[in-house]
């Protein structure tokens, strides 16, 4: 088995895994992220601060202890200094969690226990991921760009 084939299965099944812990936890229904918002309920605030509670201190030992990847080589965790972009994004992304009462993950989830109407909120992240990049296009004198959106590089058109 080709060895992309082999990453493709396994992101696959976590991305099932992950997509089945979010399907239990309710983070695809509707009313489970609005009692949030609204601070009605508190247990997906308690599940977030313990991803974060769990994955922070695991990351900065991997990365002291200069852990590889399997795909990347040696971990190596960016640091940014908050911009204007940043807080503009995150505005965006919370309005845009609030209106729906999803974000890109619950939104497959949802679409998946068929809820159609995540259809609108999934063309609306293709949308606004088109529209990052007409303005990122711009920004950069129309030249094409690749990177994980905080890092960005200018590349040759073709390559």
């Amino acid at each position: 088995m080709k060895s992309s084939t082999k990453f493709n299965i396994i992101g696959l099944l976590f991305g099932a895994g992950f997509g089945f812990v979010l399907g239990a936890a309710n983070l695809h229904e509707y009313t489970t992220i609005h009692n949030m918002l609204s601070l009605e309920e508190f247990d997906v605030f308690g599940l977030m601060g313990l991803a974060i509670g769990t994955s922070l201190p695991l990351l900065a030992i991997f990365e002291r202890a200069k852990v590889k990847t399997v795909l990347a080589g040696t971990l190596s965790l960016s640091r940014s200094k908050v911009q204007k972009h940043h807080v503009v994004g995150g505005a965006i992304f919370g309005i845009g969690w609030a209106v729906s009462g999803t974000c890109p993950a619950p939104a497959l989830v949802m679409l998946a226990s068929g809820a159609g109407l995540a259809a609108v909120t999934i063309a609306g992240l293709f949308v606004g991921l088109g529209l990052r990049d007409a303005q990122t296009s711009r920004a950069a004198g129309g030249a094409v760009t690749q990177g994980d959106g905080e890092h960005r590089t200018t590349v040759g058109v073709g390559n």
